[in-house]
């Protein structure tokens, strides 16, 4: 509960800043690639430039349930090292490419790949120091965050107008390299499952494969409704992270500082993480699940107003909202997850989800760049963007409902069971009086 745990907080605190603010900065890095690599006779350069950063925050969630099951096997500190060590290589590669498709491989896969091996353990290792105080350590990390996205984006700015987008790349990567750094105070507390399986001979032996992924979860209705809402909603969600900035561009030219509406979805995220995140404590059981309805309602209907203001301001009271419901969804993740699946299946129930979170956001943000390609404006990409929260929204709301159904099949389970149990115990008792009453009266015959 202190002590050098409080040195682990600052380094899980500075991986989730350094991962989560350059992937949420990307829209700065999208406007310099299309400058950079653009040409005239590209009909489908948005769509292009788009991949690069949609595979890249894709990929972080899509390797999710790998990196569960590698940091349950090799322990948090190795797992992060080595993830921190590939992402910085990743990021280094792509300061000298020349065109854009090599990006796709060294930003998109590698880049994205280390982060996510470096980003979860950052996570589990918290749960080793603390117990009592871990919402609240929880809160601290998770507002790193919110931090780098509300200055990076601007650091991004200064360093790409004076030194170019390849030299801004290399000035990120000693980000990463403290992040490299970072992974060496996660100090283990608790035995991994290679020190478990190979006891003390040291030999390695992998556990059998139903610990390695406990699929069980999906046997659940309630977690596997969440898994088909979350995703579907999520089609639209990063498209504003991607396209702002360049629509931004485009509406009003250089005269207004774009940066400022990424700077309000930091913000306000880190603020709705902090207020819904103990509004969320009040609400019983699985109805926390309305509010990520909520959440996606507000998302949608704000990613449909994009298009409709025509003065700076509106879009900045516009970002202001967007944030304050995204830090909603985000951080209520693991108690509905917890409400769903209890505590002993909740890690494996998030990495699955996060995996399964990767397909529409890597998805979503090419297919908006299509459009704008096709149509010549963003309006179009963002009312379309509006639509998935929508619906995943209403597929939620029968969460609730399914859940408490299946509570009461499970109380009523456990009633059966016991009022078996008594009549067995009843017949026993009866069968046991009647063998000793004939017994009672030979022994007072004799």
């Amino acid at each position: 509960e202190g002590g050098w745990g409080w040195v682990v907080m600052l380094a899980a605190m500075w991986c989730n800043g350094a991962v989560f603010g350059i992937q949420n900065s990307c829209g700065v890095l999208f406007v310099s690639m299309l400058r950079l690599f653009g040409s005239s006779d590209d009909k489908q350069l948005v769509f292009k430039t788009a991949w690069v950063s949609s595979l890249s925050m894709g990929m972080v969630f899509f390797c999710s349930p790998i990196v569960s099951i590698f940091t349950d096997l090799f322990g948090c500190r190795k797992v992060a090292v080595i993830g921190a060590a590939v992402g910085l290589v990743g990021l280094l590669s792509s300061s000298f490419v020349s065109t854009i498709e090599p990006l796709y491989f060294t930003y998109g896969i590698v880049f994205a790949c280390g982060c996510s091996f470096a980003y979860q353990p950052s996570l589990v290792i918290l749960g080793h120091y603390f117990k009592k105080r871990l919402g609240l350590v929880n809160g601290i990390v998770t507002a790193g965050s919110s931090l780098f996205t509300v200055s990076l984006p601007f650091l991004l700015r200064v360093l790409i107008d004076s030194v170019d987008l390849f030299n801004t790349l290399r000035v990120l990567c000693i980000l990463m390299f403290v992040l490299f750094l970072a992974g060496f105070t996660y100090r283990p507390l608790v035995p991994n499952t290679k020190d478990k399986e190979g006891g003390k001979k040291g030999k390695f032996k992998l556990p059998p494969a139903k610990k390695i992924c406990n699929f069980s979860v999906f046997k659940v209705l309630s977690y596997r409704i969440w898994a088909l809402g979350i995703p579907a909603a999520l089609f639209g969600y990063f498209v504003p992270y991607v396209h702002l900035m360049n629509h931004v561009k485009e509406r009003f030219g250089d005269s207004v500082p774009e940066e400022v509406l990424l700077l309000c979805l930091g913000i306000t995220s880190g603020v709705g993480r902090l207020i819904f995140g103990r509004v969320a404590d009040y609400i019983p059981g699985a109805k926390k699940i309305y509010l990520q309805v909520a959440s996606f309602f507000f998302i949608g209907l704000m990613s449909m107003m994009i298009p409709l203001c025509n003065v700076f301001g509106a879009l900045v009271a516009v970002c202001l909202f967007m944030g304050l419901f995204d830090g909603c969804f985000i951080c209520i993740m693991a108690p509905i997850a917890f409400e769903l699946v209890g505590a002993q299946d909740v890690s494996q129930a998030i990495g699955f989800l996060l995996g399964l979170m990767s397909v529409p956001m890597t998805v979503g943000p090419p297919i908006a760049g299509l459009l704008r390609d096709k149509l010549g404006t963003y309006d179009v990409a963002f009312y379309l963007a509006g639509v998935p929260p929508l619906i995943g929204g209403a597929i939620l709301c029968f969460i609730p409902w399914v859940h408490e159904r299946q509570k009461l099949k499970e109380r009523a389970k456990p009633v059966d069971g016991e009022t078996t149990e008594k009549m067995l115990e009843n017949e026993s008792t009866l069968v046991s009086d009647m063998t000793e009453k004939p017994a009672k009266e030979l022994d007072s015959g004799f």
